[in-house]
């Protein structure tokens, strides 16, 4: 029989904790977590799992898709028919995400962007 744990919480290293969760804050929704500070700050989505970027001093952004500095993870958001990944993608481009030249999937089902310190997620058409 399998535990039974529920995943709580995922974080992402970065150099600005706040600047981060501002990114995300304004592509998902989420709400920021109260006691968010400069060396953690988080965001809460309705079913509990919170969103955290904790501060590393030296901080490496990943190269993706190459391994020199690996990406350590990968978020991968669902996107609404109704929104059109075309649309997400430029209104996440306006925030501050960037569109590698390197897409390994069919752009009409999925896109890799990488948030404004280097770590790769991919919009998912659900």
């Amino acid at each position: 029989m399998p535990l039974q744990i529920k995943l709580g919480a995922i974080t992402l290293d970065c150099p600005e904790p706040l600047v981060l969760a501002e990114f995300y804050q304004q592509a998902t929704g989420l709400e920021p977590h109260p006691k968010s500070n400069a060396d953690f700050a988080g965001l809460i989505g309705e079913d509990g799992l919170l969103i955290g970027f904790q501060r590393v001093d030296g901080y490496r952004a990943p190269s993706w898709p190459g391994q020199t500095v690996p990406q350590q993870l990968h978020l991968c958001f669902n996107v609404g028919i109704e929104d059109g990944l075309g649309e997400v993608e430029a209104r996440l481009l306006a925030l501050g995400a960037a569109k590698p030249d390197h897409q390994p999937h069919d752009e009409a089902e999925a896109r890799v962007l990488i948030d404004p310190v280097g770590h790769p997620f991919c919009l998912v058409r659900r």
